[in-house]
């Protein structure tokens, strides 16, 4: 066999004394006997693959699920989970939980630092009411009505970008993309 790989193992003594003695019985070498038996084993788990077998730690955090991707479809997940800062299982495994308790899939960090920048944007635009206020009572030195409108037009529009930002964040955790399936 040209190019042949090797598999390799360690076992107790008694389990090589049971191989050895099942494969002189047989009339073959420990290798042929183990190369059949694996063989044997790859084609009894391709028939029986659509079975799911039973995870032993169902139920527990580190629980494991096992699913098969295509390539180009690993791939994506790959760059979609480092561009949130994630490891891909622990991207999968938020965009599963996500979907199955219709729970917004933001990353915690990504979600507290757009509710500050939302929170601070509506302080600003209050501040900017308050100034408007007191310059329409008052003639001091300031800037005049046109530019506090203009800067509280500035502020609503952020608020509005990242309000936006938010809801295209979201549809990105469903749709696979930013954008939105129109």
């Amino acid at each position: 066999m040209v190019g042949a790989q090797f598999l390799k193992t360690r076992v107790s003594p008694d389990t090589k004394q049971r191989v050895q003695a099942v494969a002189r019985q047989q009339l073959l070498t420990e290798s042929i006997w183990l190369r059949r038996t694996v063989d044997t084993a790859l084609r009894t788990a391709a028939s029986t693959s659509a079975r799911v077998p039973e995870c032993p730690m169902a139920g527990s955090r580190g629980a494991r699920l096992y699913v098969r991707l295509r390539p180009e479809d690993r791939l994506l997940l790959r760059e979609r989970a480092a561009a949130r800062g994630m490891a891909a299982a622990t991207y999968a495994s938020v965009l599963v939980r996500a979907h199955l308790r219709s729970l917004p899939p933001l990353p915690r960090d990504e979600l507290l630092a757009l509710k500050r920048s939302v929170a601070e944007l509506g302080a600003i635009g209050r501040n900017l009411n308050q100034i408007t206020r007191a310059a329409n009572h008052s003639r001091a030195a300031g800037p005049d009505r046109e530019a506090l409108r203009a800067m509280l037009k500035v502020c609503e529009g952020l608020r509005d970008h990242v309000k936006a930002l938010i809801r295209a964040n979201l549809v990105s955790w469903e749709n696979g993309h930013a954008e939105a399936n129109n």
